[in-house]
């Protein structure tokens, strides 16, 4: 694992765009439109913010995003957030995903979070067992307003 660069952004759109959902809501041909380099750029920026790839033999094969938030609830906890975890198509099921979010859990410690949380889709149900093995609890019910 390792912070993501600039120059990846296409292999992470791709990895975005690489499922049901995705192939709806992204754009990865080329040339990016700007979004991605203005997403990229503020997310690099922000010490709370960190986009992470997985490599393999020069190749990325995974990405996740951690966020880590301050609060006040939970007396003043911090909490890391794990979102746009993706596996490339042919390294699933190998156990890239399980190191992938053992690796962020530990980032999360690291950076003395108390909680961390994720949301997945609704529709995503070997993504809700794969998260309930590794010791993740639904314990709530998410909301989204899209603007």
């Amino acid at each position: 694992m390792r912070a993501a660069r600039v120059a990846d952004l296409p292999a992470l759109v791709g990895l975005l765009a690489d499922d049901a959902l995705g192939r709806e809501r992204e754009a990865p041909g080329l040339p990016l439109t700007q979004a991605y380099l203005d997403a990229f750029a503020a997310i690099e920026r922000d010490p709370n913010q960190l986009l992470a790839v997985a490599e393999h033999d020069g190749r990325l094969v995974g990405m996740l995003q951690l966020s880590f938030i301050p609060g006040l609830s939970h007396r003043g906890a911090w909490r890391g957030q794990i979102e746009s975890v993706r596996v490339a198509a042919g390294q699933r099921g190998a156990g890239l995903g399980q190191r992938m979010i053992e690796w962020a859990v530990e980032q999360c410690r690291a950076r003395g979070c108390s909680i961390v949380q994720l949301t997945t889709d609704k529709s995503r149900a070997d993504a809700h067992r794969f998260y309930a093995r590794l010791g993740f609890r639904a314990t709530h019910e998410g909301f989204k307003l899209r603007l």
